[in-house]
Order: structure tokens, then C-alpha cells, then sequence
């Protein structure tokens, strides 16, 4: 009988951890800019803007690495323009806290660093990834990224 209860106990504790590592409060709705926030001349477009293909084809097919990454419960974007300055935040809401960094490297990048033509950025915070494709020094890129790290988890 107490190797029952121990297994009972284990599920529950695990489906109570289990529920608060994916469950960290952390929504894409709470991250994205708002239009109070883009500088001055920018705005929004319903158009993806990536810098590089490869941001672009993970944004639209992300569940293709599922069996590596995870699958991806929610995702989102937010293009913008100023007429010389433009790209996209993607953002991926994942069932759990997001792990493959060396993956999404090799993915983005084909390295372990940015490139000038791979100048995608990106941040993990709590179960959702942040990708920034834009220009490197991109002033939305930043405002989000200070908005982003100000959050907390």
C-alpha cells in the first residue's frame, strides 16, 4: 500500500511543479510594445519583416521542431517601420520554460554569434521566446528588450 501512496504523491507533486513551471505568468499580450512606445515615426504593420529567412521559416512553421524545442502553444509578432528602419519581434509561447538556446542558435544564426547577415537577437523569459529580427542597432529592439527585462517573471 505504500508504494501506491508514494506513486500517488509523486504524480501529484509533479503535476503541481509541473504546472507552475509552465504556468509562470509570463503572456506575449504582457511583453509586446505598445503604440505609446515606438519612437517617434515609427508604426506598426501587419506585414512579418524578418532580416534573415531563417527567423521567418521558424516563425511559420515553428512545430516542425517540435520533438527538439517543444511544442509552441501561442505565438505572435509585431512588425514595424520608420521608412529606414524596420523588422519584427516574434514571440513564441511554449507549454514549458524554453531550454534550447544552442538549437535556436544553429538555427538563426548558423553559429554561436549574430552576424551582419544574421542580425537577430534573442531573450527567454519564463516559457516564452523573444526573437528580435531587426538591424542591430534598431531603437525598438532595445525599448523592447528594457521593457521586456523589467518584467517580472
Amino acid at each position: 500500500m505504500k508504494i501506491i501512496n508514494s506513486g500517488i504523491t509523486v504524480l501529484i507533486l509533479t503535476a503541481i511543479f509541473g504546472f507552475t513551471t509552465v504556468n509562470s505568468g509570463i503572456t506575449i499580450d504582457k511583453l509586446k510594445l505598445e503604440v505609446s512606445e515606438l519612437p517617434e515615426g515609427y508604426k506598426f504593420t501587419d506585414e512579418l519583416i524578418c532580416q534573415a529567412i531563417q527567423p521567418e521559416l521558424f516563425y511559420e512553421n515553428p512545430n516542425i521542431y517540435a520533438v527538439m524545442i517543444g511544442e509552441v502553444k501561442n505565438k505572435s509578432f509585431q512588425a514595424f517601420t520608420n521608412g529606414k528602419d524596420e523588422g519584427s519581434i516574434l514571440y513564441f509561447e511554449y507549454e514549458k520554460e524554453f531550454e534550447q538556446t544552442g538549437f535556436l542558435s544553429g538555427l538563426l544564426w548558423g553559429g554561436n554569434k549574430p552576424s551582419k547577415v544574421h542580425p537577430e537577437e534573442f531573450m527567454i523569459k519564463g516559457n516564452v521566446l523573444i526573437i528580435w529580427s531587426t538591424v542591430k542597432k534598431s531603437p525598438i529592439k532595445e525599448i523592447s528588450k528594457k521593457k521586456i527585462k523589467s518584467i517580472k517573471s
